[in-house]
């Protein structure tokens, strides 16, 4: 089995939820799966991806229900997704919020990779599991896109469903299509090419009953703070964009103070990133280009307070880079995206 990674502990508490309602013996299905009680007091903590999956598999087993799963988004909550949940729900519009899935997911954990497809009338937001396994994968999944859908009817206070619900796994033996219409409110299809729910182009545009665009800068300062202190096992470019993340608050840093975060003079540090066949310009530029756009279409805040935020000494440096990127001033970008994100 290859490296699960790691779940959050907010990323099991669903399980839990429904297992208590079931009857379940929570101690020993932790014990099972090896789990210490105390683990889960603290949201902050992040659980082996292996035992997660043993955790479940557990359930799954004793629980007697064949869409234990899709039954567990009931009590999907915004804590469920860490910080995650919390950004969404404080977004202006439902495609705001959609457009933070990919950003943060991995603060929820490694299960799986999120992504975005946008044709002319429907909007494609699609779930690719690493679990193997194939019966906690359905679990997962049917959990996942269902949870998703929850969560945006309470979000956006709207009861509204998508166009269609895809999933990769066949309809389970024994088990009628109709309890997942019930769920989803829309015809769902098994046997297909991904998972997905897909929804009107239409639906982005629906406001959220809690926007707060202050307390959502916030959020995202502090899921940037989280993410970069996740690189355990990350290859050497990938800790020193995080690095820079981090630092990038106080300003550009010198060289010298990168390197120092990593116990090496400044041309260790470059010989490595050579080694690995980039550098340390390579790596801010892109950092640069990914925040750039982060807070061009993700927030309010004006081109010059960006520029700064990223550490150039004056606008046109920062128009002149944006530009050598994308191919268009950082305007241009916000105005084009923001049209399709907001037809």
């Amino acid at each position: 089995m290859h490296n699960l990674g790691y779940s959050s502990v907010p990323a099991l508490l669903k399980y839990l939820r429904h297992a208590e309602q079931l009857g379940l013996d929570i101690p020993q299905a932790l014990a099972a799966a090896g789990v210490q009680a105390d683990d889960l007091a603290d949201n902050s903590k992040r659980i082996a991806g292996a035992t997660h999956q043993r955790l479940l598999q557990h359930l799954i087993d004793v629980s007697g229900d064949p869409l234990f799963g899709l039954h567990c988004a009931r009590f999907v909550q915004p804590g469920s997704w860490s910080v995650l949940g919390y950004i969404a729900m404080n977004c202006a519009t439902l495609g705001e919020a959609m457009s933070r899935i990919v950003p943060y997911e991995k603060l929820v954990g490694d299960m799986g990779v999120s992504r975005i497809e946008v044709s002319t009338d429907q909007v494609k937001l699609i779930w690719s599991c690493r679990h193997e396994t194939a019966r906690v994968r359905r679990h997962m999944v049917e959990e996942v896109l269902a949870s998703w859908l929850l969560y945006a009817r309470w979000i956006a206070d709207m009861q509204q469903s998508p166009q269609e619900v895809w999933f990769e796994h066949g309809l389970p033996a024994g088990v009628d299509s109709a309890e997942y219409s019930a769920v989803f409110g829309c015809p769902v299809r098994f046997g297909q090419t991904c998972n997905a729910l897909i929804v009107p182009l239409a639906y982005l545009g629906m406001p959220l009953r809690q926007a707060d665009a202050n307390l959502l800068r916030t959020l995202e300062e502090h899921a940037l703070t989280l993410m970069a202190g996740l690189d355990d096992g990350e290859a050497l470019p990938q800790r020193v964009k995080n690095a820079l993340r981090l630092l990038l608050k106080d300003g550009l840093p010198r060289k010298e103070r990168v390197a120092e975060q990593f116990n090496m003079t400044l041309r260790t540090l470059q010989r490595h990133l050579q080694l690995a066949g980039t550098s340390y310009q390579q790596i801010l530029d892109q950092l640069r280009q990914e925040l750039a756009e982060h807070y061009l279409l993700r927030s309010d805040l004006a081109i010059q307070d960006i520029a700064s935020y990223l550490g150039f000494t004056e606008p046109r440096s920062f128009h002149r880079s944006f530009k050598s990127w994308t191919g268009q001033t950082p305007g241009q970008f916000r105005a084009s995206r923001r049209q399709v994100q907001n037809p």
